[in-house]
């Protein structure tokens, strides 16, 4: 009966396998494994912690440039509230958007200011509006897009900094544009940043550079905002482990020490 079950297994691994060699990977679609650059950001490393002024001027690249096409369906206003966003700036963000609410009393739909509790406001009311608004091209939610990519953060501000001139002999396709680090180089999105887009209330030079870190750690800050606290924990616990540990080997000295062999 093991044999039988053996032999299954390795037919079933042998197919997997097989599908892989067989199916494209998104690298092996685009003709190319394309590496991404390290923009060595802060979160990223086991101690990391998110810069809350970075993450503050990244709301403000989403708010006034990627918002009207991008959504954060899984977002809350009150969330920002962990960034160091103040109640007040919060409410007045919040407030000057309108949202559908009811039924009311005549069981009827209206319109009222945001609350802290609302999600962040929809650009499109729906993904055929949104489409054809954007050429056929669909602009994906942003709330985990450092999540759903590979590589996210690093993809997330390559791709914001990646839009070049096509290499000689590159075609690129009407309605698309040119980035070194999109799968196939061709994207419907263009460039939107451009130096001094937006007016850092901190005085930081709105490069477009910056613009992409800072819009890059607000992203990854949205998609695990629960980040720090798990890592802190994480520590705890490896902490609580070494001492018990330790005190687990002093006691078995202790009661082994009369022993003899």
């Amino acid at each position: 009966m093991r044999a039988v079950r053996n032999l299954i297994g390795a037919l079933a691994l042998g197919a997997v396998a097989s599908l892989g060699a067989v199916l494209p990977s998104p690298a092996r679609a685009a003709g190319e494994a394309i590496a991404i650059p390290n923009a060595n950001f802060g979160f990223a490393g086991f101690f990391g912690t998110f810069d809350r002024g970075a993450a503050q001027r990244g709301l403000q690249v989403y708010k006034e440039v990627c918002s009207a096409c991008h959504g954060m369906y899984h977002l809350s206003y009150r969330n920002l509230l962990e960034i160091g966003v103040s109640e007040d700036q919060v409410r007045a963000l919040a407030a000057s958007f309108t949202v559908m609410d009811g039924p009311n009393d005549l069981g009827e739909m209206f319109e009222r200011p945001a609350r802290l509790s609302d999600r962040f406001r929809r650009p499109f009311a729906n993904e055929q509006a949104a489409r054809a608004a954007n050429n056929g091209a669909y602009p994906p939610d942003l709330s985990v897009i450092v999540k759903a990519r590979p590589n996210g953060a690093n993809y997330v501000h390559a791709l914001l900094t990646g839009y070049t001139e096509p290499p000689a002999g590159f075609t690129v396709a009407d309605g698309m544009h040119y980035n070194a680090y999109f799968p196939g180089h061709q994207i419907a999105m263009p460039s939107i940043l451009n130096p001094d887009q937006v007016t850092y209330a901190d005085g930081t030079a709105a490069t477009v550079d910056q613009m992409a870190r800072d819009v890059t750690t607000f992203l990854a800050w949205a998609a695990e905002p629960e980040t720090e606290r798990r890592r802190a924990m994480g520590v705890k616990m490896i902490l609580f482990l070494i001492v018990l540990g330790g005190l687990t080997y002093a006691v078995k000295r202790k009661v082994w020490a009369d022993v003899k062999h």
